[in-house]
């Protein structure tokens, strides 16, 4: 008998698809709001106060108000169907923090670059980043209140991205909000899967 495998019971239901996905973007962009306000579970989060270290490292312009930030992941779940499970991890949002972005991003399908349209520069790293992996990504603008509300197509244009990369307005608050942007990435991420498969079978 075989005890290092575990049998499922015949006629049990198919576990569920299993589909990571990272959310990125500046430092106080709304991560781990984000994270918080969709999952399902009691996310887990490694947010630390901020200190006199980060004095001249951590930016803090447009966001003064922040005391905590994350220096590691923060992580949460949620079921879209019986057939389909996400895990989002919330990538930290300082340069000094960088080390653990390519763990993170084993495995992942997608990414979702969250913006703040007062700071729309700090997109800049993930978007390269992601870029440079080839890994499918959207871009979903934070609407901050008291920020000023642009076009998506002049953040778009602003951040130089590609025609075909989505932009999207969200509510990081928001469990709606942040799902219908979680659903806008799974479906442009297959789109983008299966024109690969077709090029490379060309």
């Amino acid at each position: 008998m075989d005890y290092g495998r575990s049998e499922r019971p015949a006629g049990a239901a198919p576990l569920p698809t299993a589909i990571k996905i990272l959310i990125a973007g500046g430092f106080g962009v709304g991560k781990t709001t984000l994270v918080g306000a969709v999952s399902e579970t009691r996310p887990l989060r490694t947010e630390e106060v901020l200190t006199e270290t980060g004095v001249g490292i951590d930016d803090l312009s447009g966001v003064e108000e922040k005391t905590t930030t994350t220096v590691a992941m923060d992580f949460g779940r949620i079921t879209l169907s019986d057939d389909l499970v996400l895990y989002l991890f919330g990538t930290p949002g300082q340069d000094r923090f960088w080390f653990v972005w390519d763990e993170l991003a084993l495995g992942a399908i997608g990414a979702v670059v969250l913006a703040d349209t007062r700071r729309l520069a700090d997109c800049f790293p993930s978007i390269d980043y992601f870029e440079g992996r080839g890994t499918p990504f959207v871009v979903a603008v934070n609407c901050f209140e008291g920020a000023k509300q642009y076009r998506l197509d002049e953040v778009q244009g602003a951040l130089d991205l590609d025609p075909d990369v989505p932009v999207v307005l969200c509510d990081a608050r928001e469990r709606e909000s942040v799902k219908e942007v979680l659903i806008t990435l799974l479906e442009y991420a297959m789109k983008l899967r299966e024109e690969r498969r077709r090029a490379a079978a060309d």
